[in-house]
């Protein structure tokens, strides 16, 4: 017997899934996932620039700036420094970023090597060079020939 006021509360069975819509829906959610990564990888290859081609420094020295083995090579071709590699052998971290620690630089003792950092961009690249840590660094802005 219910007292005044208190109202009995009705419950709905929830519909539980059988196999085959369970089944259904997980298809539907792995399709879903496979084309956002899929999305992903074609965008983030769409976006990514050229490394490889050949640049100038500010100081007005030509590079030539190469993608081998899946490692990026730089080296000066015209200047005071030709012949000058400055970066060897750096490892693709992202889209348009190349890192690595055999960074050289034009104005130290080629024995010398330094962490470094290139980031491409359609009109050029930025390269810098750190010792130490980050406390010590030199950086470059070079432009697309």
């Amino acid at each position: 017997m219910l007292s005044a006021g208190v109202r009995r509360r009705k419950t709905r069975s929830k519909k539980r899934r059988t196999g085959r819509e369970t089944m259904r829906f997980s298809q539907s959610a792995m399709v879903a996932i496979a084309f956002g990564l899929g999305l992903a990888v074609i965008t983030d290859a769409a976006w990514a620039v050229e490394a490889s081609g050949n640049f100038r420094r500010p100081n007005g020295d030509e590079a030539k700036v190469s993608v081998s083995g899946g490692k990026l090579y730089c080296k000066i071709t015209s200047g005071k420094q030709a012949g000058f590699e400055m970066c060897h052998g750096m490892e693709k971290t992202g889209a348009d970023t190349w890192q690595g620690a055999n960074m050289k630089h034009p104005s130290m003792p080629s024995v010398m090597t330094f962490n470094g950092t290139v980031t491409v961009s359609a009109s050029g690249l930025s390269i810098k060079g750190c010792a130490v840590g980050q406390s010590m660094c030199d950086s470059e802005n070079w432009t697309r020939n």
